[in-house]
Parts: C-alpha cells; structure tokens; sequence
C-alpha cells in the first residue's frame, strides 16, 4: 500500500510511447514520437521528429504533470525546446506547450519567428496533444 501511495505521488504513469502531430513549415502534418522512462519523478527517452532523434534531458512528473527539453541541433545552431504537459484524465492524452528558444539570426533567442507555422523559431510557442501509443 505504502509503494502505491508513493508512485500516485510521484507521477502519473506516462512511460511509453506517445505520438502526436505538428504543422510542419508548409502547413503539412508531422509526427512527433515520445518515448518515456519515468524512474520515481525523473523522465528520460527521446523525441523523435522528422528530423531525428534527440534527447530528453531536464525531466521531472509530479501529479499529471510533466516537463521537459529537448536540444536540436540545426546545423551547427543549437535550438532548445521547452515541454510542459498535462496529463489527461483517462491518461490517454498529454496536452503539452512547446516552448522554442534559440537558434540562427533575427533577435533575441533567435529566428524571430512568431505563430505557429514559420521555420523561425525565436520564443515559438505551439500546443501540441500526444495520444498515448497502443504499442
């Protein structure tokens, strides 16, 4: 009893894989894959993108929700991408903001884009769902 009450305090179970789907820069739908470790309230794992895979670094769940970032790497310009999600209800669903920082000319963090289609990316915000993966 003891073990259970401690994992439902550390964080609701999002190990696993989780896809979602992003507007790319011509307005077609990417994939993005999540693939979560979750050791107590610390997350691992990778994001995939169709870009590749990068790393999770920075992780932490508590309750249903959860943060991350992930460091892309645009030829040689360094991007950092910061998560915050909310677990769903049913915990089939993460609706995460993805925050973008960094990255190429333009301004301050890079890019000066705004909205949510350009390939600049200074201060990009998107919101984004991932559906948890059958396997």
């Amino acid at each position: 009893m003891l073990v259970l009450g401690a994992a439902l305090a550390s964080g609701a179970d999002v190990g696993g894989k989780w896809v979602a789907q992003m507007q790319g820069p011509n307005g077609e739908a990417r994939d993005i894959t999540f693939n979560f470790t979750i050791n107590g309230d610390q997350v691992t794992g990778t994001v995939t993108t169709p870009r590749g895979d990068n790393q999770i670094s920075d992780g932490k769940i508590s309750g249903n929700q959860i943060t991350f970032t992930e460091v892309m790497d645009f030829n040689g310009n360094k991007r950092t991408i910061q998560y915050t999600g909310k677990l769903s209800d049913d915990g089939n669903s993460i609706e995460f903001t993805r925050s973008m920082q960094g990255g190429g000319p333009g301004g301050p963090g890079g890019g000066g884009g705004q909205g949510s289609g350009g390939r600049r990316g200074g201060g990009m915000n998107r919101t984004i769902t991932a559906k948890r993966a059958s396997s």
